[in-house]
């Protein structure tokens, strides 16, 4: 785990006082003169790294496997020199792909807009209209642990009083997983603290994880992304041990497809592949599975964003839905998409022991994870693909007539 580079993970929010989010440049990029490899064998690096000009000490391994983080010695774009490595002809490669970039929206936009009390935040317009007064008189979670991986999180804020537990900062390299930054000045910060909020709103007796995987002004990439699920779901590298996560939110995406975030996803929740009907292996041997909830993204249209597409049993990709029921002006939406939950005008709690509002499918995801949570609770033999498909069955249909959408319904979802 080590120092985050220069990139950007798309943070799904949106600036509350205008309704639409501000949009991420499309042009996604990736981290320059790097590539990321998985071998068939660890043998074969030596040889790999002379034939393709790669520097012969790796940046950095996933773990004991052979997939690694490669410098790039000769100046070749990355995508290049991952499509030279893919078509191997000794076929030593199993996949090669660049370090994905893309920018968070923030960089170019507001922050929250600051306001608003405790008695507020936990009696939102939402509450009624997911009826989470009524699944709070089945379960609220409690034994239950949600990773949030974001920003970090204000760990002295008073609404996380007693229901953190330990979690790590894979930009600083430590265990401090604190938001950074100054509001107005970084355009991410406060974004993990805001999530997380939600989170805990909805079950208030479950355990947050915080995990820092973006910095200040929402940068990340996706090798410390997958560094961070691995994290999540096995805390100690122990698998004998229950430390993991039982729930992860993802309030992030891009429209790169990486296989190497698909493998360890797919690993994490024990989903079958609905692409090829294939089981996935899991991370932790007997595990259950954790269920993933990821955010649709905000660009206002039907491309896949990622992860939240990777069509993967126990993933629930998440739109953004409003006060009046219909999916918000700033979701995607498509057949790829799970469910929507409430995304606009959202209140929750932001650095400095304050509170705020904000828009976006980021807000939409924490309130899944929470339902999903709930669940769990009440049901802790389930596997994620059966609480994925519980929330999704138990959903309901949004007003707005087109795009079709369902839309959660937490009391349904513990059966209520």
């Amino acid at each position: 785990m080590k120092f985050i580079q220069t990139f950007a993970v798309l943070i799904l929010i949106a600036v509350s006082g205008a309704f639409l989010p501000v949009f991420a440049d499309p042009d996604e990029e990736f981290a320059p003169d790097e590539v990321v490899i998985k071998l068939r064998s660890p043998r074969f690096l030596r040889m790999i790294a002379k034939r393709y000009r790669l520097s012969p000490a790796p940046i950095e391994q996933f773990g004991t496997r052979p997939i690694y983080r490669m410098r790039i010695l000769d100046g070749a774009n990355p995508e290049t020199r991952a499509a030279e490595l893919q078509n191997d002809l000794l076929n030593r490669v199993e996949f090669a792909e660049p370090n994905f970039l893309t920018q968070a929206p923030e960089a170019r936009g507001n922050s929250w807009s600051i306001g608003g009390t405790s008695t507020q935040y936990a009696n939102q317009w939402f509450r009624e209209q997911l009826r989470i007064p009524m699944a709070h008189q089945q379960t609220q979670g409690a034994g239950v642990k949600i990773a949030v991986l974001d920003t970090g999180i204000d760990l002295n804020h008073p609404a996380f009083a007693g229901h953190l537990i330990a979690g790590y900062d894979f930009v600083n390299d430590d265990a401090n997983p604190s938001e950074e930054g100054v509001f107005g000045v970084n355009s991410g910060f406060g974004h993990g603290t805001h999530v997380a909020g939600l989170a805990s709103l909805v079950a208030p007796q479950a355990q947050i994880m915080p995990i820092r995987v973006l910095d200040a002004n929402g940068v990340g990439n996706i090798w410390v992304l997958a560094e961070a699920l691995r994290f999540a779901a096995d805390p100690d590298g122990n698998p004998a041990t229950p430390d993991g996560a039982d729930v992860i939110n993802l309030s992030l995406a891009t429209r790169r497809e990486t296989t190497l975030l698909a493998e360890i996803i797919a690993e994490i929740a024990c989903g079958e592949d609905d692409d090829f009907g294939e089981q996935n292996q899991c991370a932790v041997p007997g595990q259950r599975g954790i269920v993933v909830a990821a955010g649709a993204g905000n660009r206002t249209s039907n491309i896949p964003e990622y992860p939240a597409a990777e069509n993967i049993g126990g993933v629930i990709a998440v739109a953004g839905s409003n006060q009046m029921n219909e999916l918000a002006a700033f979701s995607n939406f498509g057949s790829w998409i799970d469910v929507a939950a409430p995304g606009q005008q959202i209140l929750s709690t932001v650095p400095g022991g304050g509170y705020g509002t904000w828009s976006g499918t980021s807000m939409s995801t924490p309130l899944v994870a929470g339902t999903a949570a709930l669940v769990r609770a009440q049901n802790p033999d389930w596997t994620a693909v059966i609480i994925e498909e519980r929330i999704v069955v138990s959903s309901v249909m949004l007003t707005s007539p087109n795009p079709p959408q369902r839309r959660i319904d937490v009391a349904a979802s513990v059966g209520q």
